[in-house]
């Protein structure tokens, strides 16, 4: 249990770190208030989402959260990296900007399980409802 255990916080851990940078970014970068112009967003969903992302990451690394809500906030996360999936092939973007979400989803998909396994481990790791 404890490699689980190791592997949940490693993972939410990148998943946080990837979320806050992105959401910081998408506050102060003008780069990226190009970026979401050009994959054809309204400058306010760049806001939206930068919040939205901030919200998560305090949920999912507060273990008092109850699950219902951590479940919610690994759904957003999920749609949020599928759709930036989607924008980005839609756009013609290179391959890079494409699979990077995906990468994403994939340790989130990670966290996700090893969360319910401790879950169900009854660990106090994280909350239990």
């Amino acid at each position: 249990m404890k490699k689980v255990k190791i592997t949940y916080w490693i993972t939410t851990g990148l998943v946080s770190l990837m979320m806050l940078m992105s959401a910081y970014s998408y506050l102060t970068a003008d780069a990226l208030k190009a970026a979401f112009m050009h994959l054809g967003y309204p400058d306010y969903f760049r806001v939206e989402l930068a919040v939205a992302k901030l919200l998560g990451v305090i949920v999912l690394l507060v273990p008092a959260v109850p699950a219902r809500i951590k479940e919610w906030a690994y759904f957003g996360f999920g749609i949020t990296f599928v759709s930036a999936y989607i924008a980005h092939v839609a756009a013609g973007d290179p391959v890079g900007n494409s699979i990077m979400p995906l990468v994403t989803l994939a340790v989130l998909t990670v966290s996700y399980f090893t969360y319910h396994r401790l879950q169900a481990a009854g660990t106090t790791a994280v909350a239990r409802n």
